[in-house]
């Protein structure tokens, strides 16, 4: 009985972590007046056709005319071309034809 090892103390607790966490939810967005996006554009033209679309969103941006340098927008065609997801009326039925188009039935296709 020698050999047995009975621990007599105290258990320590779990450290809390408190405020160092990743944060999901963000305070600003890009485009908004905390935080606007930065253009640049090579032409006066290209500045007024680009301005046009940051006011159609209704985005603030602030564009520089760089007559040598490239032209970046960037920032401006991620907000622009963010995807739609495609939401079906119902989901099909097992025996259905697929919804895809590949003429098999859905619960061998994608269900």
């Amino acid at each position: 009985m020698a050999d047995k090892f009975f621990f007599q103390g105290k258990l320590q607790k779990k450290p809390q972590q408190v405020g160092e966490s990743f944060k999901t939810k963000r305070t600003t967005r890009p485009g908004s007046k905390e935080a606007p996006l930065k253009l640049t554009v090579v032409t006066q033209e290209r500045q007024v056709e680009v301005q046009a679309l940051v006011d159609e969103r209704k985005l603030f941006a602030t564009i520089t005319l760089i007559s040598d340098g490239q032209e970046d927008i960037a920032e401006l065609n991620s907000l622009i071309s963010t995807p739609k997801t495609i939401v079906l009326e119902k989901t099909p039925n097992r025996n259905d034809p697929c919804s895809c188009g590949s003429g098999k039935k859905y619960k061998k296709c994608c269900g």
